[in-house]
């Protein structure tokens, strides 16, 4: 399959060229055409909107059954995906989740430009259960070093979820957190200030 993101985002609606041209409808779905430009219309064309519009359409080609609700908080947009099979959405480790976030934050940028919020796509909770482990993991961790007064290497981390154990312990008065390793086997050491 040799389909780069221009074409599926074209045939999702959004290319540079939305304004004249109709794009290809989601399977099982009948596009609804404006008489006066005979053209599928974006629904929201807000953020919010644009995010949702993406991701129902893009699951549309999926699976039926899945619903999304986005909204604006500080300076990112949270979307939830509900419904439908979520084990399929978020994927082995979180990957195909992470994949559709990519997907959201390309279709905002090149619809709103280089201003664009931050999207954040969670499916059935899966990252807030994520990032609550997380922090439980950098609380023990933690614990442990203040309790043995000796460093504590914990196992190889994504930048994302480093960044999650670095914020959680930045306060706390006696640890300090390090990221060592390159690549795939960067982890965080926990250690005594």
């Amino acid at each position: 399959m040799d389909k780069n993101l221009d074409s599926y985002l074209s045939d999702l609606g959004i290319s540079d060229e939305s304004e004249t041209k109709t794009p290809a409808a989601p399977r099982n779905t009948v596009p609804v055409v404006n008489a006066v430009t005979s053209q599928v219309p974006r629904l929201n064309a807000n953020s919010e909107g644009i995010v949702e519009d993406f991701l129902n359409g893009m699951l549309a080609y999926i699976a039926p059954g899945y619903n999304v609700a986005a909204r604006e908080r500080g300076d990112n947009i949270l979307a939830e995906i509900t419904g439908g099979d979520s084990g399929r959405i978020i994927g082995r480790e979180g990957r195909t989740l992470s994949a559709i976030e990519f997907l959201a934050n390309t279709v905002l940028a090149k619809e709103i430009g280089e201003n664009a919020l931050r999207v954040n796509v969670d499916a059935a909770g899966y990252k807030r259960r994520h990032e609550e482990r997380l922090l439980e993991t950098a609380r023990r961790a933690a614990a442990r070093v203040r309790k043995t007064g000796e460093a504590f290497e914990m196992d190889a981390l994504s930048a994302a979820d480093r960044r999650i154990i670095h914020i959680a312990l930045r306060e706390d008065a006696f640890v300090t957190t390090e990221s060592v390793g390159e690549g795939m086997d960067r982890r965080i050491i926990v250690k005594p200030r």
